[in-house]
């Protein structure tokens, strides 16, 4: 019996950008009599059947925008006598759909961690349950990954988390509800191991995979002063200090790595936060801007977000300490008029942003969004080949609509033509070159242009597109882009690198316990 790890993908382009960090956590989740596990991360190269015999065990993850593709992975390798186990946000969210259309044995909902062991050892024994929930577990229970099944020619970015969970409620975002809205950090020092790790490889960008790195905000801190709270007080500021604990710690590390991270707009209002990130070597971030208008933050429940010129302005700030934003920007939202897709193209030029995503209104499942979405539908639920809109991802990419929730002024072709139309702006080979002024190299500016452009190629012609040839085409171009932008990640590998927090602790901690 062996254990496969699946991560599905309808297109593959042959070098990854960023590592599927799950897929190394549970091969260290796989107890050893079990073998390391066979991973297969379809971005980079389809699941070869052949290799799935009876009997082996098949763990598939998912999230909605895949989970169409891993359900035909699970349908073959239950064909070929495998035992097929779910897990990801979509089967915590839908446990009985991976049993009806992902001919699923097991299910696990939650996070993987811990129980994924317990999964293995129950099916081994006969007596394994269909639906296991891993729940939410602490900080300390999160496991390194196993880098070393990773390799280096793979992948331009590895990956490390350090903090689950997320006190926002936007209203197009499922993480507050199945990751929650506390959040749950990890120990400082195994952080630094496992980057330390990765170094020794060959690594030196990593993207620190959290769902927000800045999960407290002077303002949380100052309401709950203002409530007399004591206990709450003191539970913020504990958080906000491991987060500064971590970033000196990563700022002892060797100065050529760079890290890149999620946060919330209002680290721009925390000057302190920012030149910690800066020393931290967090050079980058992707900041959720979503709207240019009052009225569209408000309709997403992001209010707390800038507007207008005093967006641009706490944009800038990000830059001025010497973070690189990536903002994200929403298109369809029903405050959206037709000078909106302009006003968000000047905006995103006048902040300074280094790159940028326009991505379409997608009511995801577990949002606020998709309920009032799956709500407003009432009795009589459109089909698509049988199937309720309602369920869009069980549908066909090439008959699935790209708008779900009618506009008020513009047709959905409309919005997905003028959505394209702005990425064309922004990626425009003349702004690339004018944007690319932040590296201080003629190499780096080249490397700027190859890899905006693959960026372009990777999320907008194969995500927005309608046309199946373009998608096509736009994946092979991709796959010819991610050759000399994996090279220029590369970096030489350190064997010999020493964690930090280790050479700072006294000897005697350092004895392991079996001496």
């Amino acid at each position: 019996m062996r254990v496969h790890l699946v991560n599905p993908s309808d297109s593959s382009f042959g070098i990854g950008v960023i590592t599927p960090r799950w897929l190394y956590v549970l091969a260290a989740a796989t107890p050893a009599k079990y073998g390391d596990p066979i991973i297969t991360d379809e971005t980079l190269e389809q699941l070869d059947f052949n290799n799935v015999q009876k009997g082996d065990i098949v763990g598939i993850g998912i999230h909605t925008g895949n989970a169409l593709r891993g359900m035909s992975v699970g349908r073959q390798c239950r064909e070929r006598g495998a035992i097929v186990v779910y897990g990801g946000v979509h089967p915590t969210l839908y446990p009985d759909e991976a049993l009806e259309f992902g001919a699923a044995h097991v299910v696990v909902k939650g996070d993987g961690d811990v129980v994924w062991g317990q999964v293995l050892e129950d099916i081994g024994n006969g007596c394994a349950k269909q639906i296991y929930d891993g729940g939410r577990i602490g900080g300390k229970q999160f496991l390194p990954a196993r880098w070393d099944l990773a390799g280096r020619d793979k992948y331009m970015w590895a990956s490390v988390q350090t903090v689950r969970g997320c006190p926002k409620h936007c209203s197009f975002c499922s993480v507050w509800r199945t990751d929650g809205q506390k959040p749950r950090q990890r120990e400082a020092d195994i952080v630094i191991e496992e980057i330390v790790q990765l170094r020794r490889m060959g690594y030196r960008f990593i993207a620190l995979a959290d769902d927000n790195f800045y999960p407290v905000t002077n303002t949380d801190i100052m309401l709950a002063e203002k409530q007399g709270n004591v206990a709450r007080v003191a539970e913020l500021k504990a958080i906000r200090e491991e987060r500064f604990d971590l970033m000196a710690k990563l700022a002892m590390l060797p100065k050529d790595m760079v890290f890149f991270t999620q946060i919330t707009m209002e680290a721009g209002e925390d000057t302190e936060f920012l030149v910690a990130m800066k020393k931290a070597h967090i050079l980058g971030a992707l900041i959720g801007v979503e709207s240019v208008t009052e009225e569209g933050l408000k309709a997403v429940f992001k209010d707390f977000n800038k507007a207008g010129d005093s967006l641009a302005t706490r944009l800038k700030t990000f830059r001025a300490h010497g973070v690189h934003v990536l903002g994200s920007f929403i298109f369809g939202l029903p405050t959206d008029r037709e000078d909106t897709f302009a006003a968000t193209a000047a905006l995103a030029k006048a902040a300074d942003l280094t790159f940028a995503q326009f991505v379409m209104l997608t009511p995801f499942p577990g949002t606020v969004d998709f309920e009032r979405w799956e709500k407003g539908l009432g009795d009589n639920i459109p089909k698509i080949n049988g199937t309720p809109i309602s369920r869009y991802w069980l549908i066909p990419h090439e008959i699935r609509p790209k708008m779900f929730t009618p506009h008020p002024t513009m047709s959905s072709e409309d919005l997905r033509a003028r959505t394209q139309g702005v990425w064309d702006k922004f990626y425009d080979l003349k702004e690339i070159w004018q944007r690319s002024k932040v590296a201080p190299t003629l190499k780096g500016r080249l490397a700027f242009l190859f890899i905006s452009k693959l960026y372009r190629q990777m999320y907008a012609n194969t995500g927005i597109s309608t046309d199946s040839a373009r998608r096509e085409r736009a994946t092979r171009m991709a796959r010819l882009l991610a050759i000399p932008c994996r090279k220029l990640f590369m970096a030489k590998p350190m064997p010999e690198l020493q964690s930090p927090v280790q050479v700072m602790r006294p000897a005697s901690t350092l004895v392991s316990i079996g001496d």
